[in-house]
């Protein structure tokens, strides 16, 4: 028996209840739909003239329905006569090359069959201007030669700061059409000016570059398109603005404020840029975002098979898998960190031999007196927080909780031959 195993060996497990937690459910019910009635407005899709080459800025971010919704901009482009594109928008995802952000949007549904238009993928920028501070301001080359640009994009609070203008359009302008070197510049003087320098960065290329408007998207807590709206270039920040604080309510939660050890089973890029959503486990990356429950200990078991095998977050839980381990990719996970200058994510937290082995050894540091008492909430992803499980020692918690639903009787985690869960 190897120390590490010897040491774990009497820790308890708690048994476990599954619950559900209830959130605003509201959504649209067709999509489609309501996106042709936003491209009807003012200031949208009148804009392109017969003939023009329409470059559609897509994304990585697992972005609800964003296949249809590119698919839907890409017919309203050729109805009124226009050549539309598809640019990958993602910054240094996807490896920071060419082939791999293809590869994102294909894992994400958007391809050239589905929507109707080719992809023209490139990490070659043009530098347009510069900020008073000195930071270049990069755009995509194919999209830069475009005669107009649409950036369909979700607004959400971010990851690693705050501010008025967070994470949609305007960071997918500044950050995301910069490419890798664009990403870079924007993160060079790190994320306490982020909020700074975003918007004036993505005001720059609203100006410069023919950024005739944006999709921008709210999402619901459980991942569920609940409002799409077009906007007009000139619109675009001080709407964005009023979006974020709907996409802070609207954000979905772990309804305990204090959790001993946090368990997700599987981190990923498709999930978040951090492989898991902050705003949820109120672990940040930096000093410059705040929110979401206590959390003594965190641990991480696989990664998402949309991933790619880039572990980026895995450096913020303090335990993980071999598993999870021998699939990362460590040039797509660590450039992350050369990228956005924060480089504790990507480093490889705690490994044990499986999962049995993992949650023993964040029940044993969560530093309580008596192991039995161990509060444990374990969710698939921070993106699906609908039905949980968590640990008998929160269940007098959970009973008086008006939006939570106790949904099964106390029970041992299965764990197979290997000593990994059985999902």
């Amino acid at each position: 028996m190897s120390i590490l195993r010897q040491v774990l060996k009497d820790i308890p497990i708690p048994q476990m209840v599954k619950i559900r937690q209830r959130f605003d459910d509201t959504k649209l019910e067709n999509l489609a739909e309501s996106l042709k009635l936003e491209l009807q407005k003012a200031g949208t899709i009148d804009r392109i003239k017969p003939g023009q080459q329409v470059a559609v800025a897509v994304g990585s971010r697992g972005v609800a329905n964003i296949d249809l919704f590119t698919k839907i901009t890409v017919e309203a482009i050729k109805k009124a006569g226009g050549h539309p594109f598809i640019v990958p928008c993602m910054g240094s995802h996807g490896g920071a090359s060419a082939e791999g952000q293809t590869d994102v949007l294909h894992h994400l549904g958007v391809t050239e069959e589905y929507v109707g238009a080719p992809i023209r993928s490139s990490m070659e920028v043009v530098k347009i201007d510069e900020l008073p501070n000195g930071l270049p301001v990069y755009v995509d080359e194919i999209a830069s030669k475009a005669d107009a640009i649409i950036v369909i994009n979700r607004v959400k609070p971010h990851t690693a700061f705050r501010g008025r203008i967070e994470s949609g359009i305007m960071k997918m302008i500044a950050i995301g059409l910069g490419k890798q070197k664009g990403a870079e510049a924007c993160h060079q003087l790190g994320f306490k000016y982020m909020a700074e320098n975003v918007p004036a960065m993505a005001t720059i290329m609203i100006n410069k570059l023919p950024i005739i408007f944006g999709i921008a998207l709210v999402e619901n807590a459980y991942d569920q398109t609940c409002r799409i709206e077009a906007l007009p270039a000139e619109q675009i920040e001080a709407r964005e603005e009023v979006l974020l604080e709907e996409a802070k309510a609207k954000l979905p939660k772990i309804l305990f404020d204090q959790i001993d050890v946090l368990v997700i089973d599987y981190i990923g890029k498709n999930i978040s840029g951090d492989g898991m959503d902050p705003n949820i486990t109120g672990r940040y990356p930096t000093p410059y975002a705040h929110g979401g429950p206590d959390v003594s200990k965190m641990v991480v078991l696989d990664l998402t098979p949309e991933t790619n095998g880039n572990a980026n977050g895995v450096g913020t839980a303090d335990f993980t898998t071999q598993r999870l381990v021998d699939k990362m990719d460590l040039p797509a996970t660590f450039v992350n960190g050369l990228t956005s200058t924060v480089c504790a994510p990507t480093k490889i937290s705690t490994t044990l031999d499986n999962e049995f082995y993992a949650i023993k050894a964040a029940v044993k540091t969560c530093n309580i007196l008596d192991y039995t008492k161990c509060r444990l909430v374990r969710i698939q992803d921070t993106l699906h927080l609908g039905e949980i499980e968590i640990s008998v020692n929160l269940l007098e918690e959970a009973r008086k909780h008006t939006d939570i639903e106790i949904l099964s009787e106390p029970y041992d985690l299965q764990f197979d031959s290997e000593g990994n869960l059985v999902k």
